[in-house]
């Protein structure tokens, strides 16, 4: 059974909500909790951190200015066990989401199990997940939004296409890999197979597109209950290994090399677009706002992105959607877009932070978890 959801709303209600006794903003210690921490501590919000064991360092030695209060687990999918839920709930947490609470704890655990609130839509985690019915890739359908074509068999791979494919031994990661037709897919996806990169069974699921030639742009956005605002943070680009160790040879060593590459992405930089095309940006986010309002109420409920390229036509087709905190911690200090609006440099989790602020301050907590 889900979890109930005005049993939340009750419970971000009975919180001590006024501004000297603030709720307490929550974040799994991986992804982008320092992103969450900073801006938590901007706001003068009390945080706490849920790490796992072995991994806990970054936030309990170098970063624990960040953190008023750590939880070391053995699993993270320990979050879901009553002792840790008792605790987090005493200390008012409202919970950020990011990409590795959604894979480590897992989308059942979260939706049936997890009764802390959340800033964001849990039901809306799992469709980012393509295999699900009503994924990201049918969400951008509804909102008009292009994409690469997708294809239904590798059969049809008549050109350049990218095969995306569940990791093996990381469900967080992504294993693509490209091929130009048929007998290109079946070579590369065997290697891979041998390798212990994919399996199988999860090259089966796997979704084939037409590579979406242009410019690179991750677009990050936060849409407000409260306002119905889309504001937008900026963009950043991803550094993949070892795709980019690939790249930085000359062409003639990178076919020698023949080397398998992996998109894992293991870091981020900021970067900017030229000023006639932002509106296109601008409206793909609405649009994709209005699309979640319909198929996943209340919709999407704080951080979330749209990654694509400007192509030559300079249309803007995006092949991944981020529905939680996308994870770019560059943004608060390379991203100028926000300080144009609001005259201040603000980050992710400034953004995050300022909205439970507002919420605190209209009594509207409510209105913004699930």
């Amino acid at each position: 059974m889900a979890v109930n959801l005005d049993y939340i709303k009750q419970l971000v209600n009975d919180y001590k909500s006024q501004r000297t006794n603030k709720p307490t903003v929550g974040v799994l210690g991986s992804h982008s909790a320092l992103e969450i921490g900073y801006g938590a501590k901007q706001e003068n919000f009390d945080t706490v951190v849920v790490c796992e064991r072995g991994r806990e360092k970054t936030y309990t030695d170098h970063y624990a200015n960040l953190f008023d209060h750590t939880m070391i687990l053995d699993r993270f999918q320990d979050m879901v066990n009553q002792k840790v839920q008792n605790e987090l709930r005493e200390l008012n947490t409202i919970f950020v989401p990011n990409r590795s609470f959604a894979t480590y704890v897992g989308y059942n655990n979260i939706e049936k199990k997890f009764k802390v609130p959340l800033l964001g839509n849990r039901r809306m985690l799992r469709a980012e997940e393509r295999y699900e019915d009503r994924n990201q890739y049918y969400l951008l359908d509804k909102a008009e939004i292009s994409r690469p074509k997708e294809l239904d068999s590798p059969q049809q791979i008549d050109s350049l296409s990218i095969i995306k494919v569940q990791e093996k031994e990381r469900s967080v990661e992504r294993a693509f890999f490209y091929a130009s037709s048929p007998q290109e897919f079946q070579k590369r996806a065997q290697e891979r197979i041998k390798q212990g990169i994919i399996t199988e069974e999860d090259l089966a699921e796997a979704t084939i597109e037409k590579v979406a030639l242009g410019g690179l742009f991750n677009a990050n956005f936060f849409w407000s209950p409260l306002t119905d605002t889309v504001d937008f943070l900026g963009f950043d680009r991803r550094i993949q290994t070892d795709l980019d160790g690939v790249l930085r040879l000359p062409a003639d060593e990178q076919l020698e090399a023949g080397i398998e590459h992996q998109n894992i992405e293991v870091g981020h930089y900021g970067c900017t677009m030229r000023e006639s095309q932002l509106q296109k940006i601008f409206r793909a986010g609405r649009k994709f706002v209005e699309t979640c309002k319909a198929e996943y109420p209340p919709g999407i409920i704080g951080l979330f992105a749209l990654q694509g390229v400007l192509n030559k036509e300079l249309e803007f087709v995006v092949f991944d959607a981020s529905l939680r905190v996308p994870g770019s911690p560059c943004l608060g200090s390379t991203s100028p877009y926000m300080k144009y609006k609001y005259g201040e440099e603000i980050g992710s989790g400034g953004r995050t932070a300022i909205e439970i602020d507002h919420a605190i301050e209209q009594k509207r907590l409510e209105d913004i978890v699930t």
